[in-house]
């Protein structure tokens, strides 16, 4: 069985940031990428991405058999959300795992939201995405995006098996076509993707991450 690399493993926070200092920009002026607006936000934060991120993005969407769409719902998230996320989500692991340790709690939540310090959406190289029609008809991916383990009984793990033949065709669909545009997938949420932060310089083997945390506010 492949092992699952979460976000609060020690290996990751310990990798080194190289920022290149690429600049944020706005998906929704790429006509060939569809950005959904279900998370948009005040400053319109959610559709923004690295620059290469999006070329990549574009990439992928190339890939894609005709008829078929990305359609991005989150790119970058500021750092103070980030942070409301995942303290929200770990007060919810404590409510139901009473006693758990610390270490624990922090393990739990990873699963489904980044620990602030590293999570990959802070630094603008991480996507949220899924696929629909030209008409923006979303396809079937076994779950909704941002389910959570709990109500979906795991099925929001990119390989999990308790989801439609159906669903596990555009998964794979999906993760082809991202994979050879460089990006990597976190394993418990099939929708998450990235490039450039520090989760995709572990995996990849890269000698450090491009991108680092953006800490301004999009204008």
């Amino acid at each position: 069985m492949t092992e699952i690399i979460l976000l609060s493993d020690r290996r990751v926070a310990a990798i080194p940031v190289a920022e290149n200092g690429e600049p944020l920009v706005d998906a929704r002026e790429a006509r060939a990428l569809r950005v959904d607006p279900r998370q948009a936000d005040r400053d319109g934060s959610y559709a923004h991405v690295r620059a290469d991120v999006l070329r990549r993005l574009l990439l992928a969407q190339r890939a894609l058999p005709d008829g078929v769409r990305l359609l991005m719902v989150e790119g970058f998230r500021p750092p103070r959300l980030q942070s409301t996320y995942f303290d929200s989500y770990a007060d919810e692991m404590r409510l139901a795992n009473t006693g758990a340790s610390e270490d624990r709690i922090r393990e739990l939540t990873s699963a489904y939201i980044s620990p602030p310090e590293v999570a990959p959406h802070v630094s603008g190289g991480a996507v949220d995405l899924t696929l629909c029609t030209e008409d923006g008809v979303e396809l079937s991916l076994g779950t909704e995006v941002n389910a959570t383990p709990e109500e979906s009984d795991g099925g929001c793990r990119t390989a999990a098996v308790n989801i439609s033949a159906e669903s596990r065709t555009n998964r794979r669909l999906m993760s082809d076509a991202m994979t050879a545009a460089g990006f990597v997938n976190y394993p418990t949420e099939w929708w998450h993707w990235s490039y450039g932060d520090r989760y995709w310089a572990l995996l990849t083997g890269a000698p450090a991450a491009r991108y680092g945390p953006v800490a301004r506010h999009i204008s």
